[in-house]
C-alpha cells in the first residue's frame, strides 16, 4: 500500500481521468430515501462525459433491482447490472466454501436472500435446519430471535459469514446502527469471528471487478474505514466526499490506510480537476492556503483547499499531534 502524504491533484477532471466510478450509496448518493445535494446533476454530467457509473454498497438489505429502481426514481438512471452489493460478495464467498445447493441460515433483508439464491444456495431461518453456513446482513426489521438463531448456529460450529461489519449507517434522520452492531451481538454471545465479504475486505473488490470489468476505476465513498481502506488495499485511487460520516477532523487525523487520493465536498468533485498539494518540508500548500506541521493555517480562498493543505501537513509530519480544530473553524468546518 502506498504511504500517501497528501491528497493528490489532477490536471484532468476525474470523470475523464478514470473510466468507471465505483460509487458508495449511503452518504454519497443518498441519505435514507433522499438524494444528497448535487448528486443527481453531478452523476448525470459524469455519465455524459463518458464515465461508467457503478454503485457499490455494503448495505445488503435490498436487491440490486430495488436499489436501481430507487436510483432511477431519484433521477439517476440505473439498472440492476449497475449495482454491486455486499450480499452478492458474501453469497459468492459462501458458495466457494460449501457444497452446491447447501442450506444457509440467513439473517438479513431480501437483498441477502436473493443473492444466496443467485448462487444456488437455499436460505433457511433456523439453526435446527442443519445449515452448512450462517450469514448476517443488514435488514431494517431485524428481530432478537434471529440473532438468537445465529448464535445457536455459530455455537454449534456452523461457519459464520457477514456481508459487512459497518457499525453505523447514515440515514435521513442521522446515524443509525449498522450490520456490524448486530454482528457484535452474536460475537459477544459466541466468542466467534465471522468471515467478512464487504468493504474493505478483498471479496467485495473481487465481486466489483467481476461485475464491472473496470480498467481505470475510481472508488468514491464517504467512509475512511470501508471505502477508502478498501481502495487502498486494492491499489485503486479514491475520492472521499464529505457528505456522509467522515468529518474534516477525522480526515486530517487519518492513518495511512485511510487516506484518500482526492478530497471533495460532494460529488461535484468528479467533474473538474483537483489542485496540486505540495509539502516543502515545513509547510503544505494548496490553492491560496498554507499549513504548518503544527496545523497553523494562513491564506485565503476555497476552504476545501485549506483542508487539503491541513491534510498534507498532518500526513507529512505525523510525529506531531496537533489539534486542527482552530484551523478547521477558520475554514468554516
Amino acid at each position: 500500500m502506498t504511504h500517501r502524504t497528501s491528497p493528490s491533484g489532477s490536471d484532468q477532471p476525474l470523470d475523464t481521468a478514470y473510466d468507471t466510478a465505483l460509487l458508495d450509496l449511503d452518504g454519497v448518493v443518498y441519505a435514507g430515501g433522499d438524494a444528497i445535494a448535487h448528486a443527481v446533476d453531478s452523476l448525470s454530467a459524469a455519465r455524459s462525459a463518458g464515465m461508467r457509473l457503478a454503485y457499490v454498497t455494503n448495505n445488503a438489505a435490498r436487491t440490486p433491482q430495488a436499489v436501481a429502481e430507487h436510483l432511477s426514481e431519484l433521477g439517476v438512471p440505473a439498472g440492476a447490472e449497475d449495482v454491486i452489493t455486499s450480499a452478492q460478495a458474501v453469497a459468492r464467498l459462501i458458495a466457494d466454501h460449501v457444497p452446491a445447493g447447501s442450506k444457509v441460515l440467513a439473517v438479513g433483508g431480501e437483498g441477502l436472500l436473493a443473492a444466496l439464491r443467485e448462487r444456488g444456495l437455499q436460505p433457511v431461518e433456523s439453526a435446527a435446519d442443519a445449515p452448512a453456513a450462517a450469514v448476517q446482513g443488514y435488514g431494517p426489521d431485524l428481530r432478537w430471535s434471529q440473532l438468537a438463531e445465529m448464535a445457536h448456529a455459530v455455537n454449534a460450529g456452523v461457519p459464520w459469514f457477514a456481508s459487512n461489519t459497518d457499525l453505523t449507517i447514515p440515514t435521513a434522520r442521522g446515524i443509525a446502527p449498522g450490520n456490524g452492531a448486530a454482528v457484535e451481538v452474536v460475537r459477544i454471545a459466541t466468542g466467534g469471528t465471522p468471515r467478512v465479504a464487504g468493504k474493505p475486505q478483498p471479496p467485495m473488490h473481487r465481486e466489483t471487478v467481476i461485475r464491472t470489468g473496470a480498467e481505470r476505476p475510481l472508488v468514491v465513498g464517504d467512509r475512511l474505514d470501508t471505502d477508502i481502506e478498501g481502495a487502498n488495499a486494492s491499489g485503486v485511487d479514491s475520492l472521499l466526499v464529505l457528505t456522509g460520516v467522515t468529518t474534516p477532523a477525522a480526515l486530517v487525523a487519518a492513518t495511512p490506510e485511510h487516506r484518500p487520493t482526492y478530497v471533495a465536498a460532494d460529488l461535484r468533485g468528479l467533474l473538474g480537476p483537483h489542485p496540486p498539494v505540495t509539502w516543502d518540508g515545513s509547510q503544505a500548500h494548496c490553492g491560496g492556503w498554507s499549513a504548518t506541521a503544527s496545523l497553523d493555517l494562513t491564506g485565503s480562498g476555497d476552504p476545501l483547499d485549506g483542508l487539503r493543505a491541513l491534510c498534507a501537513a498532518a500526513w507529512s509530519a505525523p510525529s506531531t499531534d496537533p489539534d486542527p480544530s482552530k484551523s478547521l473553524a477558520q475554514l468554516g468546518f
